[in-house]
C-alpha cells in the first residue's frame, strides 16, 4: 500500500490512539506521543504540520510497527484502510 500524501500530524496522532499512543506533551510544532500498549513505554515524535512528509511518515510508522512487533505495511493498512 502506498503511503498517504495528505496526513496531518494531529490526524496521525488520532489514528495511533487505537494502539495506546496518547499526546503527552507538545514542544513547538512537535507532538510527543507515549504508549504503554505492550507493557513497556514507547515514545514517538510527530510533527504537528498540515501534511507530514512521506519520508517522515514512513519513519514514524516503521518505529511504531517495530514497537508493536508487526510489519510496517500491516500497520499502514490497519491505520488507513480499517
Amino acid at each position: 500500500m502506498r503511503l498517504p500524501r495528505d496526513v496531518s500530524g494531529v490526524e496521525l496522532a488520532s489514528l495511533l490512539r487505537r494502539y495506546g499512543y496518547e499526546i503527552t506533551r507538545q514542544t513547538g510544532s512537535h507532538l510527543r506521543l507515549t504508549s504503554n500498549f505492550m507493557g513497556r513505554e514507547h515514545h514517538i515524535t510527530v510533527p504537528r504540520h498540515d501534511s507530514i512528509r512521506v519520508g517522515t511518515l514512513s519513519n514514524i510508522l516503521a518505529d511504531a510497527a517495530s514497537y508493536l512487533e508487526i510489519g510496517r505495511d500491516q500497520l499502514l493498512e490497519a491505520l488507513f484502510e480499517g
